[in-house]
């Protein structure tokens, strides 16, 4: 059939539900690796070689890569893993309009999403080059481990598309927030409070004057925030607090704020305002900002021209590995996957509609890289 001026075959709903009912939480090697291999077997049938980057703890990592020319290189990018653990949220079902399930959306939808696509044009010519697609197995808990392989393929690619979900209206994904966890952990002095009150440092105090120069950081005009999300500290009511420690998030919309906060909370760390205690900073950056760039408006700006389009785009609070290729300078567009909703929750569920006007349009694009139309 044809959709979005490509010929496309409709998606198997029952693949998909193969790989739904496979738990795939992060933690779960076993099925997080079931995962990979069936998507490895799919896309070694239209002529994909794989590198596996194998890891103990964590599923492994699946850099697809087709025969390489002369030319640019194209990236897919999307993740094995979803946020349940085992026996929370198993099952597939679906009606007319919807599908329901782990990743329908989040993001085993927009892999398939991916991985049709790459079906379609394979059809056409017969074998594919210069577009590869690599599956990391960690993105749900921050991708600690594959930001490093993602960081470092970063520089053999020109573009980068990315399959998490689709806006309600179809938006693709031009701009993610930064994001950082850090720790600041406070040492006082522990002193009885009834008898020797003046000889204690406290560090509960001194996590509270710090609490509030951290949530100042806040900017909500410029979208940055600040957010003390947990408060540790103390030994009972009669002790002086020898230790306290503030787990905070940063998140952030641009470089230039980055830079400002990252100064701010250090000063912070190294003021004490009650006297005796000391604290140390961790934690750091986990995926830096995607911002807009001059190289990704190209890419948006040959699509609509190729394709006849005018895509919708929209900004995200919410982080992925789109930040992590487009930190690199990879002009990086998000949001190729199905719509869905419900994502991080047992009501998650993907637009059946979207899919096949996702996959139509991901086959135009993909047949124009593969002429050279995208430059």
């Amino acid at each position: 059939m044809k959709v979005n001026g490509a010929t496309v075959s409709q998606p198997n709903f029952d693949e998909l539900k193969q790989i739904i009912e496979i738990n795939s939480w992060t933690r779960n090697k076993e099925g997080v690796d079931k995962n990979g291999e069936i998507f490895s077997a799919w896309m070694e049938e239209i002529g994909y070689t794989l590198t596996r980057y194998r890891r103990e703890e964590i599923g492994d990592h699946l850099h697809f890569t087709a025969p390489a020319k002369k030319g640019k290189k194209l990236l897919l990018l999307g993740h094995l893993d979803t946020v349940f653990p085992p026996g929370t949220f198993e099952s597939f079902q679906e009606d007319e309009a919807w599908i329901y399930g782990p990743g329908v959306c989040d993001m085993k939808g927009g892999n398939y999403v991916a991985l049709q696509a790459l079906r379609n044009v394979y059809q056409k010519f017969g074998e594919i080059h210069n577009i590869d697609f690599l599956l990391v197995s960690d993105e749900e808990t921050g991708s600690d481990d594959s930001k490093h392989l993602s960081a470092k393929l970063a520089g053999e690619y020109d573009y980068c598309m990315v399959f998490e979900a689709a806006g309600i209206n179809d938006e693709v994904v031009i701009g993610r927030k930064g994001v950082g966890t850090f720790f600041i952990d406070i040492e006082g002095i522990a002193a009885h409070a009834g008898n020797h009150y003046s000889d204690g440092a406290d560090a509960n105090l001194e996590a509270a004057y710090k609490l509030k120069k951290l949530v100042a950081l806040t900017d909500l005009e410029k979208q940055t925030t600040v957010n003390v999300g947990k408060v540790e500290g103390g030994i009972g009511a009669n002790t002086i607090s020898p230790h306290a420690k503030l787990t905070f998030e940063l998140r952030y919309t641009s470089t230039e704020e980055r830079d400002r906060v990252l100064a701010e909370i250090n000063h912070i760390v190294m003021e004490s305002t009650v006297i005796g205690t000391t604290a140390t900073l961790s934690g750091g950056i986990q995926r830096d900002v995607m911002q807009p760039s001059p190289g990704q408006q190209r890419f948006i700006k040959k699509i609509n021209s190729l394709c006849h389009i005018e895509l919708p785009t929209e900004k995200r609070g919410g982080v992925s590995d789109a930040n992590i290729l487009s930190s690199q300078g990879v002009p990086t567009i998000d949001g190729w996957g199905p719509f869905g909703d419900g994502d991080h929750t047992i009501r998650e569920r993907a637009s059946k509609k979207s899919f096949l006007k996702r996959i139509g349009l991901v086959t135009e694009i993909l047949d124009h890289f593969l002429q050279g139309k995208i430059q």
